[in-house]
């Protein structure tokens, strides 16, 4: 019973996020970023070097916030359907390999929207921030791997992915600041979408401290499993629709 209930949940998860990721490309109107990168250029009036920026491609904003719905939605239905049986053997270890690999993309991809929404067109940050929060989910994945041949819980990875984690966020926090400082603060939805989406992402580490803590409910892996589903769904849905209200919506 418990296991084909968490398979419908996974289908129903599949259905959720490929669904609203259309709904974001279909009536999103059209909103582009451009992504640059920074360089030196020796300046022949003043024999000096300056800095200077070149505008390597423009990207599809509803494209970028629908992607990390159809990740989740391909790894839901690939755990339903072809994976299923390892995939719940796994869970039995207390172990997901699929969650922690489609986050390092999707939760990326989530934390390079966010930067772009504050001014960060970097690619070089834009690339450092994707990698910091895939190495952050990485770690989780390293945790519950390393912990199938330790006698107590080691926390190493936990703190290494929540270090890893909390530098993308004080990097846009960074801009924030910056923008504000000088006059031309994001608007107010981006604002609540960086708290918001702060206080989910620490809602994931919250889940994993919980399991290994074996407090109350989580004394049950799978009871961590649904609750990962559940915030991943709200966590992704925030982000995207609060996007939306703010700047894909139709005028």
């Amino acid at each position: 019973m418990k296991l084909t209930s968490l398979n419908r949940l996974n289908l129903a998860m599949a259905a959720l996020h490929f669904g609203q990721g259309v709904a974001v490309v279909a009536f999103g109107r059209d909103f582009t970023v451009p992504v640059t990168v920074a360089y030196l250029k020796f300046n022949p009036l003043t024999q000096g070097l300056e800095p200077a920026s070149q505008t390597l491609f423009h990207l599809s904003l509803p494209w970028l916030i629908a992607s990390f719905f159809f990740l989740s939605a391909a790894a839901h239905l690939i755990v339903a359907t072809v994976y299923r049986r390892r995939y719940e053997a796994d869970l039995n270890l207390g172990l997901n390999r699929v969650r922690w690999i489609e986050y390092a993309l999707s939760a990326s991809t989530m934390m390079v929207a966010i930067a772009l929404l504050v001014g960060v067109y970097d690619a070089g940050t834009l690339l450092a921030i994707f990698t910091l929060t895939a190495v952050m989910n990485l770690c989780g994945l390293m945790m519950e791997v390393h912990n199938q041949t330790t006698r107590h819980t080691n926390w190493l990875s936990y703190w290494v992915g929540c270090l890893a984690g909390v530098a993308p966020w004080a990097v846009i926090g960074l801009y924030f600041w910056a923008s504000a400082h000088n006059g031309s603060a994001p608007p107010t939805f981006v604002y609540w979408i960086y708290v918001s989406l702060f206080i989910f992402f620490n809602c994931f580490a919250l889940n994993m401290a919980l399991q290994y803590r074996r407090v109350g409910r989580w004394r049950d892996y799978w009871y961590g499993e649904r609750a990962y589903m559940v915030l991943s769904l709200v966590a992704k849905s925030l982000l995207a629709w609060q996007v939306f209200a703010g700047t894909l919506r139709p005028n």
